[in-house]
């Protein structure tokens, strides 16, 4: 009997096979031919529809695994025709790799046991009036937005509703936007439920992802914290998935296959028919107008836990304050900084950028450093001591010799977090001061013990980046200073102006968690900047509704649809010209509006030229279905890439 089987390949149909006399159904896993290869493939819903003249081969071996549900099958179809991603592609994206895990210990499975001696807890009012509305719709599918000032007590109202969820023998997903926030996540999932999650980000071993795979599937792991990547676990009973902090941009996949994390798993619960809860302390534009518009429903937690007061704000105005020659702290920040030390309080100088200075020249032959792969600086990182392009991942030692033969004489332009912390060394030798960036949280144990140092008050002085902004709970962390509060890392992004103020509201957030009387301070040339302004009103939402409004008059997501699609090569010309014949192929069938060719603003990345075409849509499916059409008429030439970003974020 003829079956449809879908290998894990960029193919965007399954191949038929021959039964070869098994008992095999949609979703069963199979093991089959392809080529010279034995690879792993999955029983699909439709046969591809253009059959082709060969032989048909046998499929060889059905695997001892509980088949794909019907509802992950619909969802992935569904994924492959919005993100213009071929089916197989999205197949892969369920797998580890060519094999899936037939039989595993059951030892293994121990620690994810669920445990009765839950951490006794009480909600207060408002929580407990949240989670009652988070449960209104608990048996369906439906988006529930938890918005809550940081350090109201989200968490807690969400484990209270996970709690329920697992006892009813379902299976939850917890998605965290960043592998950072892990560690001290998991701790305080562990200190609450008495067990262990199981834990799914890219610097999760293979062979744990294997052992996790198959815990999933048999339904003998209930809770998975992970990354954008865990969404595509075939859960055997999924009965509920949260998404923290929904706002952030890190749940944007922009490599490989492209899509939005956040939104995939709505759309995900959509068809497991299964709620989903999405928790803040500022939405993104694009719930916030859902909200509004009561496609989802709101709970909100307006006070802060045992209604601990938020920060107050003071505006360093870096016009009317001397900054000593060579540093980057105004003395008048440091007086209010040495009066939050003498009370004992943890001090958090944030600046968004990594390594000591973010460009470097010589001053006497005028050499830039520059990324040889990208048309980008390259970044001067003084502990480590070379030079690091934060794009490609380029390392060089800095050439200490000019043109004439003689030592250059380097001119470190601007700040990083390393330079405040040397000038922070210099201004307090007594005290602990430590970087806290995406270079030091880069291993598990050293992220470990750096966050054990901080709650424990090991540490007195941090420098971040915007690593820190993200949900830790840093309970003697009372002072912060924005070091450069006119600097924005957000590049080309029509959201830049949100995701500034997100940023800010949620380094804010960070502070004053128990109680103890809390500032920020924003040194800035701009005192009036409307960000700033909007901060420090403590309500962001005034700042959605502007944005709201403002994006609906310029035909902006969320109201339109934005498809990026960049053409990339290694030849300048050549790719440029391609880019061109690529635009007047899509306007033959498409009715849409086309913007471009424009080089993108960072033009070469990792030894590639690159293009954009921005397609502006009303907000259906059908721009999708059409562009998919489109292309697979395109003849793409040698040496050439094409790759489509629905609904971009970036575009760098």
């Amino acid at each position: 009997m003829k079956v449809p089987i879908l290998i894990p390949n960029i193919f965007d149909h399954p191949f038929t096979y021959d039964s070869n006399f098994l008992n095999l159904s949609r979703g069963d896993y199979v093991v089959v031919p392809f080529g010279s290869t034995k690879v792993t493939g999955i029983v699909w819903d439709s046969f591809e529809k253009k059959e082709k003249k060969f032989k048909i081969r046998n499929v060889e071996k059905k695997l001892n695994v509980p088949k794909m549900k019907k509802s992950m099958i619909d969802f992935l179809n569904w994924f492959s025709i919005y993100n213009i991603v071929p089916i197989g592609m999205c197949f892969r994206l369920t797998l580890l790799s060519k094999d899936v895990v037939e039989n595993i210990s059951s030892k293994f499975f121990n620690q994810y046991k669920l445990s009765n001696q839950i951490t006794k807890y009480n909600l207060n009012s408002e929580q407990n009036n949240c989670l009652l509305e988070i449960k209104k719709n608990e048996k369906k599918f439906n988006v529930n937005v938890l918005d809550g000032v940081t350090g109201s007590g989200k968490t807690l109202v969400y484990f209270a509703r996970l709690n329920e969820t697992i006892n009813q023998g379902h299976q939850v997903l917890i998605m965290l936007p960043e592998i950072g926030l892990t560690t001290q996540f998991r701790k305080r999932f562990i200190d609450f439920f008495r067990f262990e999650p199981a834990i799914w980000h890219s610097g999760t071993s293979k062979k744990n992802k294997k052992n996790i795979w198959r815990g999933v599937v048999e339904n003998k792991i209930k809770v998975v914290i992970g990354a954008r990547s865990s969404l595509f676990l075939p859960f055997a009973k999924l009965g509920l998935i949260i998404v923290d902090e929904e706002h952030d941009a890190s749940y944007k996949q922009d490599d490989g296959v492209f899509y939005n994390a956040r939104d995939m798993a709505i759309a995900r619960a959509s068809f497991e028919k299964i709620p989903i809860n999405l928790i803040t302390s500022i939405p993104s534009v694009e719930t916030f107008n859902n909200i509004i518009n009561k496609k989802y429903s709101v709970s909100k937690l307006k006070k802060r836990y045992k209604n601990y007061a938020m920060p107050d704000f003071e505006i360093i105005n870096l016009k009317d304050k001397k900054i000593s020659n060579k540093n980057w702290i105004a003395d008048e920040t440091q007086e209010k900084v040495n009066l939050h030390l003498q009370k004992g309080d943890q001090v958090l100088f944030f600046l968004n950028r990594r390594g000591f200075a973010p460009f470097v020249i010589c001053k006497k032959c005028h050499n830039k450093f520059l990324c040889p792969n990208c048309s980008v600086n390259l970044n001067y990182h003084k502990i480590k001591n070379f030079l690091l392009c934060h794009y490609c991942g380029y390392k060089t030692f800095l050439n200490k010799i000019c043109k004439d033969n003689k030592p250059c004489d380097f001119l470190m332009c601007g700040p990083g977090v390393e330079r405040i912390a040397d000038e922070l060394n210099k201004k307090y030798p007594n005290k602990k001061i430590k970087i806290f960036s995406s270079d030091t949280l880069s291993k598990n144990k050293t992220s470990e013990d750096l966050i054990s140092k901080i709650e424990n008050k090991e540490i007195d002085i941090l420098v971040g980046t915007q690593s820190i902004s993200k949900g830790f709970h840093f309970p003697k962390l009372n002072c912060i200073v924005v070091v450069d509060a006119d600097f924005s890392s957000h590049g080309y992004d029509l959201r830049a102006a949100e995701k500034n103020i997100q940023l800010y509201h949620q380094l804010c957030g960070r502070a004053g968690r128990e109680g103890i009387p809390s500032t920020i301070y924003f040194q800035t040339y701009t005192p009036n900047d409307e960000i700033l302004l909007n901060i420090s009103k403590k309500d962001p939402h005034k700042f959605l509704l502007k944005e709201i409004e403002l994006r609906r008059k310029n035909k902006l997501p969320p109201f339109y649809r934005f498809i990026s699609v960049i053409i990339s090569g290694k030849n300048e010309r050549f790719t440029v010209n391609e880019a061109l014949k690529v635009k007047k192929q899509i306007l033959e069938y498409i009715d849409d509006e086309v913007l471009g060719p424009v080089n993108a603003p960072i033009f070469k990345l990792n030894k590639k030229y690159r293009c954009r075409l921005l397609i502006r849509s009303p907000k259906n499916i059908l721009i999708q279905k059409k562009l998919a059409k489109v292309i697979k008429k395109i003849k793409i030439p040698s040496g050439i890439k094409l790759t489509v970003d629905v609904d971009p974020i970036s575009f760098n």
